[in-house]
């Protein structure tokens, strides 16, 4: 009888802890893995990140935040790149500058990128390309080894899973993802 009373709080605790756990894994943080060398150096190949989930529920995605999304082409690969233009916003690549046109700033302004390594690194090819309603302009950080939205288009807000927040792996880079959001 007392065997069968620990067994049965043994399960009630896997029970709660399922209970917990699951919830938060599923619906609300995720980890991920980087593959590649598309985001370096701010990312590297076998990064441990944790990603959030839910903030994109709550608000839009801002310019310079990293995040994760379904691959458009195969929405079963995942993808980790920076989002550059917004929705309804004309991204312009040209001369190795990225020009940013919006209702703020209908003449454009000159994207500024601090987290590209050197600073500003320019982005081929020259393209412009307007966006739709809930559509994101996204490129790697490695601009020179990125497959990305100069390649495959704009990403659908439906496609973008959540942001990366936390790098738990390699120990040595633990910490919180700094965030270049920028608001224009």
């Amino acid at each position: 009888m007392v065997i069968g009373r620990e067994l049965w709080g043994i399960v009630k605790l896997f029970i709660i802890a399922l209970a917990i756990v699951l919830p938060l894994r599923y619906y609300i943080a995720q980890p991920f893995i980087v593959r590649g060398s598309s985001m370096e150096p701010n990312f590297r190949d076998q990064d441990y990140l944790v990603v959030d989930e839910i903030s994109y529920s709550l608000r839009t995605p801002k310019r310079g935040e990293p995040v994760i999304l379904r691959y458009p082409k195969d929405p079963k690969e995942f993808f980790i790149k920076r989002v550059i233009g917004l929705p309804g916003e004309t991204v312009e690549l040209s001369d190795g500058e990225i020009k940013i046109k919006n209702k703020v700033s209908p003449d454009g302004f000159v994207l500024k990128q601090p987290y590209l390594d050197p600073p500003d690194h320019p982005t081929y090819p020259d393209m412009s390309l307007t966006l739709g309603t809930n559509e994101y302009f996204v490129l790697g950080d490695n601009r020179d080894f990125s497959s990305d939205s100069r390649i495959w288009g704009p990403v659908p807000k439906n496609l973008i899973v959540g942001r990366a927040i936390l790098r738990v792996w390699p120990i040595y880079n633990f910490g919180a993802i700094l965030n270049y959001s920028t608001e224009y």
